[in-house]
């Protein structure tokens, strides 16, 4: 059986989905981007402070389903120019410190013309 994790600590879902699932002894996030809950606004256009409120959403959504950041056993990662690939790999690696499976792609366009967005699956 799931359970639908939400917490006022990272943004609300936009859209017909749920911020996270527990489901079968892990915690599915839904793909987070730069949105500081506390105002419901991108608040940087650099992909450094992006990637932090990006990571700083994750770890509120894993905290609220019993899990954490140090439990994440994969990420799926979006970047819309794989020119900032160096600059997001050296907040990302501050966060993701177990090494988790990823991938990592560029697309053409995220919700609200940000620069990143990270889903994750993780242990409870």
């Amino acid at each position: 059986m799931s359970r639908i994790i939400e917490t006022d600590k990272a943004p609300k879902a936009i859209g017909p989905y749920s911020q996270a699932v527990v489901a079968g002894g892990f915690v599915y996030t839904s793909g987070q981007i730069a949105i500081n809950p506390e105002s419901g606004n991108v608040e940087t256009e650099r992909i450094e402070a992006q990637t932090e409120q990006v990571c700083k959403n994750i770890k509120e959504l894993l905290s609220a389903s019993g899990s954490g950041i140090e439990k994440v056993v994969k990420t799926t990662c979006f970047l819309k120019n794989m020119e900032d690939f160096a600059a997001f790999n050296e907040v990302y690696k501050k966060y993701f410190v177990s090494n988790p499976a990823r991938s990592c792609v560029a697309v053409a366009e995220l919700p609200k013309n940000v620069l990143v967005e990270i889903d994750t699956i993780a242990e409870v």
